[in-house]
């Protein structure tokens, strides 16, 4: 009888010791390994993985009831059953509620340099409904000069990360709102007509590059730069000197706050309200640079 006490208590023990070694691989390999995905994507797969092991914790809790094994093998079974809800909200969190960001180039330097950390409040413009371009409870519309989170449109991608799939975030500042008429004349933003006094722009090129003469007219320019055709232009046509366009309905005109080395709306077109993810908020990493982002 004791035999058998023991053999079952070895069972649970490698059953739990197994069920967690497999379920830390899952979620590491898809949150490391598999870094192009989006967010949603991997919590999805990371809500199965613990919807598994939440079943079969408990499982192994009913088969233990009857079975006399060590205080701290039941205390660990216990624990890791109540782990599962605290780690699977947290991540829930992540997903629809705040996520975590790394600043991956240096296109909105000074504000925020490479390799920072930040959260990025996903609620504020509407939580997306996985796999549909709807959201919930938009709480505010996108002022101007926000820092945004948004997904990466198609032809800011390379050839080779389209075939892939590949799908990234990008982050810049909303400078123009859907219906304004904006222009860049010598490296200055007119909005409406007026020029803005843009604090967050910065220089680091004194060279001030002339418009390109390649449209007949505003029309065609207008058509060409909402098509995302500009990407094939090079930079220097556009980057002092663009417009004038209009932003058209339901869409954002964004530029990173380093104007001189930011491939953004001048070059790929306007942002789609539906491709936005947040507004970044709070800077965490490094600790000597914490601040509320504006």
């Amino acid at each position: 009888m004791k035999s058998t006490e023991n053999n079952n208590e070895s069972f649970l023990i490698l059953l739990f010791w197994l069920l967690s070694f497999c379920g830390l691989g899952i979620i590491g390999w898809k949150f490391f390994a598999c870094q192009e995905e989006p967010m949603e994507t991997k919590v999805i797969y990371v809500f199965s993985t613990f919807l598994a092991a939440s079943f079969l914790f408990r499982w192994i809790r009913k088969k233990s009831s009857g079975v006399k094994i060590e205080k701290w093998t039941r205390e660990a079974i216990e624990w890791s059953d109540t782990g599962v809800s605290a780690v699977l909200l947290a991540f829930l969190i992540m997903a629809f509620l705040i996520q975590a960001f790394k600043i991956p180039s240096g296109s909105m330097r000074p504000t925020l340099e490479i390799g920072d950390h930040l959260f990025v409040n996903k609620f504020i413009y509407g939580t997306q409904i996985p796999f549909t371009s709807k959201k919930l409870w938009d709480f505010k519309q996108v002022k101007r000069f926000d820092v945004v989170v948004f997904l990466c449109p198609l032809n800011a991608l390379s050839e080779e990360e389209r075939k892939k799939g590949i799908k990234k975030d990008f982050i810049k500042r909303a400078i123009g709102l859907p219906g304004d008429n904006l222009e860049i004349k010598n490296k200055m933003l007119f909005i409406n007509g007026k020029k803005m006094d843009d604090i967050h722009g910065h220089f680091l090129h004194p060279t001030i590059y002339p418009k390109a003469k390649i449209y007949k007219d505003d029309a065609e320019y207008q058509k060409n730069w909402e098509n995302g055709d500009f990407i094939y232009l090079p930079a220097e046509a556009i980057r002092d000197n663009f417009g004038p366009i209009k932003v058209p309905e339901k869409h954002f005109f964004v530029m990173g706050d380093n104007r001189d080395g930011s491939f953004d709306s001048r070059f790929w077109g306007p942002l789609s309200e539906k491709q936005l993810k947040g507004r970044a908020w709070l800077l965490y990493w490094p600790f000597t640079r914490f601040k509320i982002i504006n």
